[in-house]
């Protein structure tokens, strides 16, 4: 059989298996050794074996449930809740007030938690009952919550980038620093976006008072422990005083000392937390071992390195193929989550990557912001089901007032290919890694 024959039977098998509700890593698992057993003639018992253990022991790993367990006890903290308090009387002046909120609270928590909708689930909670209680228009409300809960996974730390940075050999460390810039500016695009809108829709917005002085001091306090955390765990990355793993370590003690300064750790919340990274860690954990088997399928029938030699003899343009791979990225999204994009993808792609000269530190950015798309487009958008379990609104609705704000995020792939420094320039001057 060709290898393009192999490549669309293994893939439907994947689909076949995925659609029947086996979980994606032993789907992974599955495919991986029936390729294996299959398509070469290695012998899958040992490969396996070696693929598990390879694939779940690297050191890059160690940073993984630490900052999963960091952002579990600060999501089971009354955080967000202080946050919207703090953040509102800074922002309730600018064009969009308080719609700002679920933007500038969602870039901290993502600082701070790691994940994109479990951002969104903290942020939402607090923010959209008030929000509509207040005045503001439901799809402004909706729509910007949505989009802004993306940036979980841009800015570090990340459990894309660590997933990415593990199954690519790329530095944790560096894919960290390289997302900062641009979920900086994907930020503050989506403030504008905010701004925009509002401005659009201003006889439907409600008058904010201005904040008196002692309002805005309250509030810069109550922002400033979590500013304080995002700079001792990052600033350590980039000066080289600390491994992300160990980074990692010194947020789950920060996390603790202002969930303890707050008066809200507990040994409930200490169990909660530590279970809640338990199984998070093991769900990831599982889909990488299934990765790592079909990474090693795909190694041994030759399919990446066909495609990549393909690619480079056909004289196919690094623009070509980011456009080309973005299509297949958004079509993906319709039915997957952001792991699994990943994981299903990297194997293959990764080989192309390096053929037609692109970056994979850039690329792993890339990858990132597509995965953040993936999050709102419908069917299978993790950001719009959260906030449809949050409001019982239709989800196909909360899709088309987070309209706006996909375009936001592929303007950012526009910008992102035009000006590859936007992810490559901070990691070059950083300490280490």
């Amino acid at each position: 059989m060709s290898l393009l024959g192999i490549g669309i039977l293994l893939a439907g098998l994947l689909f076949l298996l995925l659609a029947l509700g086996v979980y994606i890593g032993l789907a992974l698992l599955l495919v991986g050794l029936a390729g294996l057993a299959l398509f070469t003639t290695a012998p899958p018992g040992p490969n396996v074996a070696t693929a598990l253990w390879t694939s779940t022991s690297g050191w890059s790993l160690a940073a993984l449930p630490l900052f999963v367990w960091m952002g579990e006890v600060l999501y089971r903290s009354r955080l967000a809740q202080s946050l919207f308090q703090g953040l509102a009387p800074l922002l309730a002046r600018l064009p969009g007030g308080l719609l700002h909120v679920n933007v500038v609270a969602s870039a901290l928590f993502a600082a701070v938690i790691g994940s994109s909708a479990a951002t969104t689930a903290t942020v939402g909670r607090f923010t959209l009952p008030e929000l509509l209680r207040r005045g503001y228009p439901k799809p402004l409300a909706l729509g910007s919550l949505a989009g802004a809960g993306t940036l979980g996974f841009l800015i570090p730390p990340s459990v894309i980038m660590i997933v990415y940075g593990v199954m690519a050999e790329v530095s944790v460390a560096r894919l960290f620093m390289a997302g900062v810039v641009p979920g900086v500016l994907l930020a503050l695009l989506l403030m504008l976006t905010v701004a925009l809108l509002a401005f659009f829709q201003r006889h439907r917005l409600p008058q904010e008072p201005p904040p008196p002085f002692g309002e805005v001091l309250r509030g810069s306090l109550t922002v400033l422990p979590v500013f304080l955390l995002i700079l001792l765990v990052l600033g350590s990355i980039y000066l080289g005083v600390a491994t992300p793993t160990e980074a990692a370590a010194i947020g789950v003690v920060g996390a603790f000392g202002i969930t303890a300064l707050r008066g809200e750790l507990s040994l409930a919340l200490f169990r909660e937390s530590l279970l809640g990274a338990v199984r998070t860690t093991s769900m990831i954990g599982l889909i990488l071992a299934g990765a790592g088997v079909l990474t090693l399928a795909m190694g041994f029938t030759g399919i990446p390195r066909a495609l990549a030699a393909w690619a480079a003899e056909a004289g196919i343009t690094p623009l070509l193929f980011v456009f080309l791979l973005s299509l297949v990225y958004v079509v993906l999204g319709w039915f997957l989550d952001g792991i699994s994009i990943v994981v299903l993808t990297i194997s293959v792609i990764l080989p192309v990557v390096k053929a037609i000269g692109l970056d994979p530190l850039w690329f792993g950015v890339y990858l990132v912001i597509m995965v953040e798309l993936a999050q709102i487009t419908p069917p299978v958008g993790f950001n719009l089901f959260v906030i449809q379990s949050l409001t019982g609104e239709d989800l196909f609705r909360i899709a088309r007032y987070s309209l706006p704000f996909m375009g936001v995020l592929l303007f950012m792939v526009v910008l992102l290919v035009a000006f590859p420094g936007l992810a490559t320039w901070l990691p070059r001057t950083m300490t280490g890694g």
